[in-house]
């Protein structure tokens, strides 16, 4: 009886330990592709505890999480001749597990290799310029190129983002360059404008005064306060300038007068 009880309780024990093996516990953020004979089923298993029976079940574990795949730098030749290196940054997720698991071997090597020829594909059609000023609509347009070539294999592709573009030295000095002429045409505009504005009001200041000769006489004693505050002891008397055209012209007839020969006084004959 005990002869026989021994390999009675070997068995047990097996059947026990082949049992606990085949227990599975997935996470909240994983799913099971379980594999029956070599055929998948139709919907993954997981989260939780359930069985799979080895060897004629096979279990393939898929993450739900967002994945960030950083591209590595491409070369990119631009619309207009430009060399640069480009890198950029995909966030992406798995939404089903059974195509990630059949379609592809490994689902995010393919979508690091289709970001890389889309990548250079998009930015080769645009030039230097709208690279720099419009990533943002450049990101949008990859990541729905991605988007519609991933979606075949379960995988969304969620943002694509241009990280860091390189420029050869030769063009950020002349880039340099460019930015600096263009800050001093700003500055030489903004001073002209600054001229114009001026000469424009003291126009119409002329013209006021022109109009109430009084307000230049109030102007002559504000300026007269104004030098008194300061505890000076010179006073300036402003000459206006018609009086020294006034005093010009009658230097200049009297010059002239001199100059006449007097009467009487004409040639020897």
């Amino acid at each position: 009886m005990f002869e026989l009880s021994v390999p009675l309780l070997v068995l047990i024990a097996i059947v026990v330990l082949y049992l606990i093996n085949c227990i599975k516990i997935l996470r909240e953020y994983e799913r099971a592709v379980i594999f029956t004979l070599g055929r998948v089923g139709q919907v993954p298993k997981g989260p939780g505890i359930f069985f799979v029976f080895r060897p004629i079940q096979q279990m393939v574990r898929i993450s739900l999480r967002q994945e960030v795949l950083e591209v590595p730098a491409q070369d990119v030749i631009t619309r207009d001749n430009v060399t640069i290196k480009v890198n950029a940054v995909v966030t992406l997720y798995v939404v089903d597990p059974n195509a990630a698991a059949i379609k592809v071997s490994n689902y995010v090597y393919q979508t690091s290799q289709l970001a890389q020829t889309t990548l250079r594909t998009v930015l080769g059609e645009v030039e230097l310029d709208e690279l720099l000023s419009h990533r943002d609509k450049l990101n949008l347009r990859i990541q729905s190129i991605m988007d519609q070539r991933t979606e075949p294999f379960g995988v969304k592709v969620v943002s694509v983002e241009v990280k860091q573009v390189d420029l050869p030295e030769q063009m950020q000095r002349a880039m340099a360059k460019q930015a600096e002429a263009e800050r001093e045409k700003r500055s030489k505009i903004i001073h002209a404008e600054g001229e114009y504005n001026a000469a424009q009001m003291l126009v119409d200041a002329a013209a006021l005064l022109a109009k109430e000769p009084i307000t230049l006489q109030l102007r002559y004693l504000q300026t007269l306060t104004e030098i008194g505050v300061e505890k000076n002891t010179t006073i300036i008397f402003p000459l206006p300038v018609e009086m020294l055209s006034m005093l010009n012209k009658l230097a200049t007839s009297a010059k002239s007068a001199d100059n006449k020969p007097a009467p009487g006084q004409g040639d020897p004959k």
